[in-house]
């Protein structure tokens, strides 16, 4: 498949500088991959899109304020977005540095008066390996001078506002770990997880914690060149005893965002069903994917010639995608993370 095939139009006032005025007060989208149906709704109708017994799976991963602003010895402003912990270590990271001039082994990079960090590793394709100084607990430290990572294309006279510390989390995010938000998820607020509840929609939870690879563009002009950066996943034996009842009853088993369908389909990929665990997951989705365990997708509309948009190409299908982004343009739906939503089944 070329990279070509997955490019679209899209006018930069359709990207969503803003989260919606309410969590759930979003567009919805709505596709049937059965008929090539395309109709509308709001987030806050989409119990009308779903039956009892079905089962929404959720990533409950939240996200890190892993965004640091300072400057370096020479007194150049540096931005750094941290991306990884040492298990043995929370003081050592790896780092994306964003600088005019790479910062040299050992040099010392300056974020306020009780944090700073020191380069000990050139990593290559501006990773660096950094050792945090601080005194007392780093996570604690980095709740405070830390902003939460906003992606690079909301474009704003100001960077960062409060309301964002709120509204880039998922209303039932509890396992910390996150350099981006699972930005399906954002549209749910408690009172439409009790609405749905009340109807007899199930939820199961997992922890995929997102890294800089789900939202890394294609850049090779043939897909299956490109490779997927791995990410950490747990899923509990309740979750995974849930899904499997869920699909053995034939009920629908509905993933929320593209790193719980990576997460699913990944683990039956490997183990032939969903089964309790953790570790990496590396799955690549790109049409003629063999899906086993998703029957419907809530998602985000993505960014041109992304690994999300080409899933949800494998998912419904290179032409309903293409229709439903043709649709989504004309009818001024707002796209990326802060923007309107689309549910496939």
């Amino acid at each position: 498949m070329e990279l070509s095939e997955l490019m679209y139009e899209l006018p930069r006032s359709l990207i969503a500088s803003h989260p919606s005025g309410e969590r759930s007060g979003s567009r919805l989208m709505v596709l049937e991959r059965s008929s090539g149906k395309i109709s509308h709704s709001e987030f806050s109708s989409i119990d009308h899109c779903l039956f009892p017994g079905d089962l929404l799976v959720l990533n409950d991963s939240r996200v890190l304020p892993v965004r640091l602003l300072g400057r370096k010895e020479t007194g150049g402003e540096v931005e750094v977005l941290l991306l990884e912990s040492f298990p043995e270590d929370s003081h050592f990271w790896i780092a994306l540095i964003d600088v005019a001039k790479r910062p040299p082994l050992g040099s010392r990079l300056y974020f306020s008066d009780s944090l700073s960090a020191q380069v000990v590793g050139v990593l290559g394709r501006g990773r660096y390996g950094l050792r945090f100084l601080c005194p007392g607990d780093f996570m604690e430290v980095l709740s405070r001078v830390g902003e939460p990572p906003l992606p690079p294309y909301i474009h704003r006279t100001r960077k960062l506002e409060h309301t964002d510390w709120e509204r880039y989390q998922t209303v039932y995010a509890s396992s910390p770990g996150s350099v981006a938000a699972p930005t399906a998820g954002l549209h749910f607020t408690e009172a439409l997880f009790k609405k749905l509840k009340d109807k007899g929609v199930e939820r199961a939870f997992l922890t995929l914690h997102v890294g800089p690879g789900t939202f890394q563009p294609l850049r090779a002009q043939s897909v299956e060149d490109h490779r997927m950066e791995g990410e950490r996943y747990t899923l509990s034996q309740d979750a995974a005893a849930g899904i499997q009842r869920v699909k053995s009853t034939g009920r629908r088993v509905i993933a929320v965002g593209s790193t719980t369908t990576r997460t699913l389909e990944g683990i039956a990929q490997r183990m032939g069903r969903v089964e309790a665990g953790h570790g990496v997951t590396r799955l690549f989705i790109r049409p003629e994917f063999p899906f086993r365990v998703i029957d419907g997708l809530i998602t985000n509309f993505h960014l041109p010639a992304s690994t999300p948009l080409l899933m949800v190409a494998a998912f419904a299908g290179l032409d309903l995608m293409r229709e439903a982004y043709r649709e989504a343009v004309r009818l001024d739906y707002r796209f990326y993370s802060y923007g309107d939503a689309m549910l496939i089944l």
